[in-house]
């Protein structure tokens, strides 16, 4: 029996990503901070899974980290993916230290802290999932403190995953494009959304990256709209 942790479940790509890595010798661990949405995703794959566990933690403050890490429990996870994510859109000198801490706390240490705590046991096969952003790699005007939490966390899974390798942990990031998810919902301004990728299409990437032979990793995968990034 295989355990997956998954955050940032209840919605979006989390959700797609649980959907799509559901199967009867998996234990899905389904963390969100939407009671009402997770328990929806979790009644829906209960009859395809082994199990399903729902976590409802807030992941900007450090007991919510550490209350989920102790009801993940001892037990060895397979599959960890980094995938919950908050984003303040707006210039950087009217951000408020309470923003730039969330952005902190749930982009970058709450990864951080989850991998510290159960990448030493994992098994040999093992893989950590990350789902970064195109916003990892290039600075957008209005989204400072995102592509800071993105840029920190890809400058620390490429230095973990060489300390990982001799364990025979995969570290795999993604680098979606503008995904259409939530999180336009509340970012003012009229965005294409039909041009946006879909979580499913991150999800299919994560579900191929996984199915690779155990010795093969496919470390590092953008995505995008054939048509650009927008």
């Amino acid at each position: 029996m295989k355990r997956y942790l998954i955050t940032g479940a209840s919605r979006g790509i989390g959700r797609a990503i649980a959907e799509k890595l559901a199967a009867p010798d998996i234990t899905l661990l389904l963390h969100g901070r939407n009671t009402v949405a997770l328990a929806e995703v979790c009644k829906r794959l209960e009859s395809r899974c082994a199990h399903v566990v729902r976590l409802i933690h807030d992941l900007a403050i450090p007991s919510g980290v550490s209350d989920l890490i102790a009801a993940v429990g001892n037990d060895p996870l397979d599959l960890l993916v980094n995938n919950a994510g908050i984003a303040v859109v707006k210039p950087f000198g009217e951000i408020t230290s309470i923003e730039w801490e969330q952005t902190l706390g749930v982009n970058v240490t709450a990864p951080f802290l989850l991998t510290q705590r159960f990448a030493p046991e994992m098994p040999p096969g093992a893989s950590i999932v990350n789902i970064l952003s195109i916003a990892a790699k290039t600075g957008f005007a209005n989204w400072s403190a995102y592509c800071m939490s993105k840029f920190a966390l890809e400058g620390f899974f490429q230095s973990a995953r060489e300390e990982l390798r001799e364990h025979k942990i995969r570290v795999i990031n993604i680098y979606p494009a503008a995904t259409d998810t939530n999180i336009w919902n509340s970012v003012e301004g009229d965005w294409p959304r039909k041009k946006m990728i879909s979580p499913n299409d991150v999800a299919s990437a994560v579900a191929y990256a996984l199915s690779r032979p155990a010795d093969v990793a496919l470390e590092n995968i953008s995505l995008s709209n054939l048509t650009g990034n927008l």
